[in-house]
């Protein structure tokens, strides 16, 4: 009887490659989740700064003196234009209102 296949020890061998290769990626993937999530409230804020643009060309916020009135993130989200008022950090955005600009609370 010689049949083909797999011996007790060269599966132990594979399994012990595999999981050696499972530590090497795991903590390096842990280790990445800080980086995507900044960079998500980074793409977050220019969005929303986006919307706000959107915003001031379809309003008419126009002041007498030729300035903008600026909505607050909670008049952007019921009126349609974003979705949500903080990052995926759990950080809240708020608009400057000196600068007019989105930044992170």
């Amino acid at each position: 009887m010689n049949q083909k296949g797999f011996t007790l020890i060269e599966m132990i061998i594979v399994l012990f490659i595999i999981s050696i290769l499972l530590l090497i990626t795991i903590p390096n993937v842990a280790s990445q989740n800080a980086v995507i999530k900044s960079r998500g409230c980074e793409a977050l804020i220019k969005m929303v700064q986006a919307q706000l643009q959107a915003h001031e060309l379809d309003a008419d916020n126009i002041n007498t003196d030729g300035t903008y009135t600026a909505p607050t993130l909670e008049q952007l989200k019921t009126e349609g234009y974003i979705e949500t008022t903080s990052c995926p950090g759990g950080k809240s955005l708020i608009i400057n209102p000196t600068t007019g600009k989105v930044e992170e609370s």
